[in-house]
This record gives C-alpha cells, structure tokens and sequence, in this order.
C-alpha cells in the first residue's frame, strides 16, 4: 500500500474548512505569529513614542513601514519564522529575530537593541492571545452565534400562534405554542450572548516576574506600571497589574465557560429540534440533488442537526479542557498553559462548525401545522389542568361544594384518552357556576396556550433579555 500525500489530521482543516476557516485568520500558529510582530512592534513604538534611552519619537512614516511588518504579514514572514524556530527552538524568540531583521532592513537598526525590550516570552504570549482570541471572538464566532439567535427569533416570531402539545416529561401536557417554545432558546442564547460580549481580554506587561525588575534597573525614574498599562489598552486590551510570569488567564477561563454554557443551550436547542422532527412537528424542506440514506430514498436525515450535537459536545469537552488546565500554574510558571493554549482554535473551531450547522439547519424546516393540531385534537385531556384550577377558583369564591378537583379530574383522564364530548359532557355536571361552565366549555387544546404568543411578541420581537 502507497502512503497518502500529507494529508490535515483534522477534520477542521480538511472536511469542514469552508466552514471554520476563518477562525485561522486568528487562532492559527500563522495568526498568533502575527499578532506577536504586531506586540513587539507596537511596543517599539511605545517606546520611542516617549523619548526613552535617548531616542526620539518615529515619523509617520517610519511608523508605518514598521506596522507593514505585521499588517502585510504572509507567507515570506511565516517560511522565515519556521526556518529561525526550527535553530533556536523558541518560537517568541524567532519573532524577536524577525522584527530585529526587518528593522535592518528598514535602515531603523538604531532601535533594534528596544526590540522585545525587558519582556518575558508571556508579555508578547498573554497579549497576542487576548488579541487574537478577542478578535476571533468579537469578529467570527460571536457574529455567528447572532445569526443562530436571528434565525431562531424570526421563526419564533413567526410561529408564535401555532398551538402546540407540551411534552413534558415526554408525555402530553399544558399546550404552548411553538414560537413561545423556540423564544425560550432566543431569551436564554441573548443572555449568554451578551455576557460574551461584555467579557474582558487581560494581557500582562511587566517582566519575568511581574515586578518590573528589569525596568527598573533600566529606568528606575520611568512610571513603568503606567507606561504598561498606557501600552496594552492602546492595543484595545484589558491590563493585569498583578501577575507572576504569566498573566493568570482567568479571563480565558471565563470566556470558555460561557462559550461551553452556550454551547450547552444549542445542544439542547439541537436535540429538541431533532426530537420535534421526528414526531412530525417539522418538516426537512428537501435539497436539490442531496442523498439522505444511502439505502432508504424517502429519509432526509436531521443531519444539520445531529451534526451540530456531536461537534457541540466535542467543543464543550475541549472548552472545559482548557477551563480546568489554564486557571492554574505552578508557583511563578509552568509551561503546560503553552500547548493547551494551542487548542483554543480546535475548541471555537467545533463550537463555530455547529453554529454553522444549526443556522443552515434553521432554514431548512417547516412547520407541520397540522400535525400539531391533530396532535392537540387527539389530547383533550391536558384541559384537566384547566377544569380543575377553576374549580377551585369556584370553591374559593364560594360557589361550589366540590371536595377534591384534582383527585375528581385524576379519576377521569389519568392514562386515558378523553375526547371533547365526555369532556364537554363531565363540565356540564360539574357544581360550578354557569360563567365558569361557558369559559371551559369553549376551551379546545389548540385555544389552551395561555400567554405563549404574547410573551413572544412582548420579549422577543421589540427587545430580548438583559444581562
């Protein structure tokens, strides 16, 4: 047997690229390498911005020509950066040497000796990853995930009047309607969405541990802390003021919690969608040309979403993976963050593949309307609920002698099926008064939904939920 040309281990970077390709714009090894010239870059700048060792501020054009080194970041850059790694087996080290070969290249050697100026190895990691990561987040998954919300919201909206049969527990209970039921998704996904949002991305500047010792013996008039702190918000990040070696990635932490949490709710959003096509409740609207069984020419598999379920529970594994390993390091540092941290593009990578899923999937179900009517038709008894709450409501007000309403209505629809005429037919002999005979005699299953349509269109449609 001949062996395969080189072929991607993952099926992110084969099967499912057109997918989650863009997250390699940022979480990639070339992303991150990038984001570390940027840092290294910006801090030349920084540096010379404020006159220290006799320099003087760059001209703008200057400047710009820097900034080329990683806005106009391509393959010469990363073949350059494997070829030093692979010599000095350090890969911050090999940026070091990039930047410091460009700047001669520049004619900006005068500089070169503020390359990687007092940094540890962590202040350019903590800061190209919050940069990346924000980035990955704020311009790729977290957009993707408002596509999900907003394909979710408008089939709410527009089912929002379609009665259908609860099932809690899996057995026939109090109807909704099915745009109340999809609303609950889009209410708990905004909240979520907008904690994401609202997350922080700390980045530490202050030495090999965290005292800004090296600064100091270089500068001990220089407001270090603040010239850090000035350096990374210019970046758009947060600062850590308080760190060992490394930033404590705390807030790594509480991003990936939240990103499993949402991915929790779309899983359940996944097999509840799943589960209603296979009662019937929805339809798969069938695509031109496509195969559902390989076998059975009638299937169309819930494929979108079944597929969203696996790479949602793959994602969730990995985002608690990361979770558990990067809240902790030993004493001032451990390097066991440094690989973990690889993996963050293989986490969002999964979770944004079932977003992907999940908002084509979106659009290729219709609603079985008369499924679920039949289905609320064949269930009279879920109205049991309904008669026996008004009696009460009745023996309260004094206008009834009835001792026990749920053990009256227990004996007459438990395990079995009630249709409308001995249900029609029990309410007429009941000891209520005649308003409340009228008001559950022109009940039906279908007209049992209580508040399901409007608080779709008192949440969902003006606004969703906060924070």
């Amino acid at each position: 047997m001949t062996s395969l040309p080189p072929q991607p281990l993952s099926p992110l970077d084969g099967r499912y690229r057109p997918a989650v390709g863009e997250l390699g714009e940022y979480l990639s090894e070339a992303g991150l390498n990038r984001a570390r010239v940027e840092v290294e870059v910006e801090w030349l700048i920084a540096l010379t911005d404020r006159s220290l060792f006799g320099t003087s501020p760059l001209s703008d054009d200057d400047k710009a020509r820097l900034r080329a080194l990683y806005l106009e970041f391509g393959q010469a850059e990363i073949d350059w950066l494997a070829e030093k790694e692979a010599v000095t087996r350090h890969d911050v080290k090999a940026v070091e040497y990039l930047v410091r070969d460009r700047l001669s290249t520049l004619g900006l050697d005068a500089i070169a000796e503020l390359t990687h100026f007092a940094c540890t190895s962590e202040d350019i990691n903590s800061t190209s990853y919050a940069l990346t990561v924000k980035r990955a987040v704020e311009r790729v998954w977290l957009p993707k995930l408002e596509r999900v919300i907003a394909a979710l919201r408008q089939l709410a909206v527009d089912h929002r009047d379609a009665a259908m049969l609860s099932r809690t527990h899996g057995q026939p209970a109090t109807p909704s309607t099915m745009g109340k039921e999809l609303g609950v998704f889009v209410w708990r996904l905004e909240r979520v969405a907008a904690q994401i949002a609202g997350g922080e991305f700390f980045a530490k500047f202050s030495g090999a541990t965290g005292t800004w010792s090296a600064h100091l013996a270089a500068d001990p008039d220089a407001e270090w802390p603040h010239i850090s702190l000035e350096f990374i918000e210019s970046l758009g990040l947060d600062f850590n003021p308080v760190t060992t070696q490394i930033e404590s990635h705390d807030w790594q932490v509480e991003l990936y919690d939240r990103v499993r949490h949402a991915g929790g709710i779309l899983h359940n959003l996944a097999t509840d969608i799943w589960t209603y096509i296979s009662i019937g409740y929805f339809t798969q609207i069938p695509v031109a040309g496509a195969t559902g069984s390989s076998t059975m020419p009638h299937k169309i598999n819930p494929i979108r979403f079944e597929n969203a379920e696996a790479n949602l529970e793959i994602a969730g594994g990995l985002l608690a993976t990361l979770s558990q390993t990067l809240v902790t390091s030993r004493l001032q540092r451990d390097l066991t963050d440094s690989t973990t941290q690889r993996n963050i593009g293989v986490a969002l990578g999964h979770s944004l593949l079932a977003l992907d899923n999940l908002q084509r999937g979106l659009t290729e179900i219709s609603l079985a309307e008369d499924v679920l009517l039949a289905d609320l038709d064949a269930n009279w008894e879920v109205l049991a609920e309904a008669i026996q709450t008004v009696v009460r409501a009745e023996i309260a007000a004094g206008r009834s002698q009835i001792s026990d309403p749920y053990a009256l209505l227990k004996d007459l629809t438990r395990g079995r099926r009630v249709g409308a005429p001995e249900l029609a037919e029990f309410v007429r002999g009941l000891d209520i008064g005649d308003d409340a005979k009228e008001r559950l005699l022109a009940l039906t299953p279908a007209s049992y939904a209580g508040l399901a349509s409007q608080l779709v269109g008192e949440y969902l449609v003006v606004e969703g939920p906060q924070a």
